[in-house]
C-alpha cells in the first residue's frame, strides 16, 4: 500500500513540476514591422486538438454527445407535446362554447314549441277545491 502511495505522490510531483516549467516559459515578442514599428498581427489559426486515443476519453465524449442529443430530443418532444395540449385545450373550449349555444337554442326551441301547442287561456280557472 505504501509503495502505491509513494508512486502516486511521485507522479503527482512530476506532473506539477512539468506544468510549472511550461508555465514559466516567457512568451516570444511579436515581430515588428519595419515601416510602422508596430507589432504585426499573426494570421489567426484554428487550433484543432487531435482525437484522443484513450478509450475512457472517447467514451466520455461519446456519452456527452449522446446526452446532448437526448436533451435536444427531449426538449423538442416537450415543445411538441405542449403545442398539442394547447391545441386540444382550445378545441375543447370551442366545443364547450358550441355545446352551450346549442343547449340554449334547444331550450328556446322547446319553449317556443310548448308555447305554440298550449292554448293562450289562463291556467287558473278560478275553481277552488
Amino acid at each position: 500500500m505504501t509503495r502505491a502511495r509513494i508512486l502516486l505522490i511521485g507522479s503527482a510531483i512530476a506532473t506539477l513540476a512539468a506544468s510549472g516549467a511550461y508555465a514559466q516559459t516567457a512568451p516570444q515578442p511579436a515581430p515588428m514591422e519595419p515601416q510602422t514599428m508596430q507589432p504585426a498581427t499573426p494570421p489567426q489559426q484554428n487550433v484543432v486538438a487531435p482525437a484522443p486515443t484513450d478509450p475512457l476519453v472517447q467514451r466520455r465524449n461519446a456519452n456527452a454527445e449522446a446526452n446532448a442529443e437526448y436533451r435536444a430530443s427531449k426538449k423538442a418532444s416537450k415543445a411538441e407535446l405542449k403545442a398539442q395540449n394547447q391545441q386540444a385545450k382550445s378545441q375543447y373550449k370551442e366545443e364547450v362554447k358550441n355545446a352551450k349555444i346549442n343547449r340554449k337554442a334547444d331550450k328556446d326551441a322547446a319553449k317556443a314549441e310548448l308555447n305554440a301547442t298550449e292554448p293562450s287561456t289562463p291556467k287558473d280557472t278560478g275553481l277552488q277545491h
